[in-house]
């Protein structure tokens, strides 16, 4: 990442939004982007003041739309909107979110076809600079109209009547800007609209979704590897001509991956001549359900890259036109989130299958439940239901939110995407699917220990190895949750990614 992101509204990348979040950089607005901003603030005067209606303009919003606004209320009609739509509700968005939120508000507006001042859109970036960060409620959107809720209190912190968190602190009112070095905004006309119209909170939402995804996925590759050893699987469903019969090139792609974890190993020796002739689908067909896995990942990356730099407020400016649409509408968005969803829904299906043939001993040197003293002890075999209450919470969860409407606006805004419902509900499919995956990374471990000394591969003995630097061997039944959580906090610090030789992110480079 450069120490500067200049924004222009045209060519933020998924690869700039992934480095911005795990590191910071500043972000400024690109000087190409001021001119046309101010030429479409010319255009909103220019309308403000004309007799032809405008809507947000000079009318009203939603159902009050043709309720015609003088020139002297214009001001009054852009705070009274920030002020009245602001009815959030709920736990704030974590900071990850709201930071993303910021920088994709700011790249939209510097497109330069929603009518707002470059000065607006500057402090907008003084907050995000100083970490300044506005407390935004996580309920009460529905993906249609914009993100009118959440983009209301990031609007009230630039107005100085909003909450922010500055560090351990936080801070009301003009205190918010003070922190950044900052005045509070005078709204013109327009402004208050083009800050709340837009899918910014829904889309930033689906796109950390995505890359936690991304990162999920790999993990899953080394640990179901792992497991493909752990209970005596074959190499063979991996092989390469299996996979390029398929033709799908996320298959392939993820075979190839498994075929560098599982090399040779005295394990897999040792099974060479067992009566086994397939293993089970959880095992065999990884390479079917993760390649399909992948190929929904890179679909939603292409909808999530146009969506970085989309224009998504109403009505926009084209030179002196001002056109009223339905940008605002999420129902991309939210469709993505939801197959997204799916995808990461199957990993967890897939990962507790794969545990739950370590409770029967698919494995025929492993004991049931892999105790060590089989009736004395229970071994794994809550872990396993864990891992099963974790897996069919998510089978609820999937259920697609932009498949739901409700008509808002006395029916003006007759048909809603429910976009944001379905970004927060992926997060939460991917905070059960990593604590599954980490529950059979925990399990398999234990059951290469068992095999000793017999040994796996040596890419994936040092995966083994590294969970051992965090989670001891012990043969005996004691407690399991701070096991799992310490593993969970594994995956989900992306450690395991390291042990794919060569490979970055699945995604598209753009």
């Amino acid at each position: 990442m450069t120490l500067t992101l200049k924004l222009t509204g045209r060519d933020l990348t998924l690869h700039q939004v992934a480095e911005f979040l795990a590191d910071p950089c500043n972000v400024t607005l690109d000087d190409s982007a001021r001119a046309p901003m101010q030429a479409s603030v010319d255009a909103v005067h220019r309308a403000a003041n004309a007799d032809s209606p405008s809507y947000g303009i000079n009318t009203g919003f939603g159902a009050f739309a043709n309720r015609r606004i003088s020139a002297d209320q214009v001001k009054d009609l852009q705070y009274n909107l920030v002020r009245s739509h602001a009815a959030g509700v709920g736990d704030p968005f974590p900071a990850d979110i709201v930071r993303l939120i910021m920088l994709l508000k700011a790249n939209s507006l510097a497109t330069g076809i929603s009518g707002i001042r470059p000065e607006v859109v500057d402090t907008l970036l003084a907050l995000l600079n100083h970490d300044v960060l506005p407390v935004i409620p996580c309920q009460g959107s529905v993906g249609a109209c914009g993100d009118l809720a959440p983009l209301a209190h990031l609007t009230l912190a630039l107005i100085g009547e909003g909450e922010a968190v500055h560090g351990t602190k936080r801070v009301e009112g003009i205190a918010v800007l003070a922190a950044a070095g900052r005045e509070p905004v005078s709204l013109h006309a327009k402004e208050g609209l083009a800050l709340l119209n837009g899918t910014q909170a829904s889309a930033a939402l689906a796109v950390i979704g995505l890359l936690r995804a991304e990162r999920l996925l790999r993990s899953a590759v080394v640990i179901g590897a792992l497991s493909v050893e752990a209970s005596a699987g074959s190499f063979a469903p991996f092989d390469d001509r299996i996979q390029k019969a398929r033709r799908l090139p996320g298959q392939i792609r993820i075979a190839e991956l498994f075929r560098k974890l599982l090399t040779s190993s005295t394990i897999n020796a040792d099974h060479t001549d067992c009566d086994r002739v397939q293993d089970p689908y959880s095992l065999r067909c990884m390479p079917q359900v993760f390649g399909s896995v992948l190929s929904t990942l890179r679909h939603g990356a292409e909808v999530l890259s146009l969506e970085c730099n989309a224009v998504s407020d109403n009505p926009l400016i084209f030179d002196d036109e001002v056109i009223s649409g339905g940008n605002f509408h999420a129902e991309s968005v939210a469709m993505i989130a939801d197959f997204i969803g799916i995808a990461v829904t199957e990993l967890a299906n897939m990962s507790e299958r794969r545990i739950d043939l370590f409770q029967r001993g698919v494995n025929p040197v492993l004991n049931m439940f892999l105790t060590n003293e089989p009736g004395i002890e229970s071994g794994y075999m809550i872990a396993h239901v864990t891992a099963a209450a974790l897996a069919s919470e998510n089978k609820t969860l999937v259920h697609p939110a932009s498949a739901d409407t409700v008509p808002t606006s006395a029916g003006q805004e007759d048909h809603v995407s429910m976009a944001p419902w379905a970004g927060r509900k992926l997060g939460m499919i991917l905070d059960n699917t990593t604590r599954v995956l980490a529950i059979e990374l925990l399990v398999a471990t234990h059951a290469i220990d068992i095999q000793a000394p017999l040994r796996t591969t040596a890419e994936l003995q040092a995966v083994h190895d590294a969970v051992r630097e965090r989670v001891s061997l012990r043969l005996k039944d004691r407690r399991l949750d701070h096991e799992i959580e310490t593993l969970n906090r594994f995956i989900e610090e992306g450690s395991l990614l390291s042990f794919l030789a060569d490979t970055g992110s699945l995604l598209p480079a753009n």
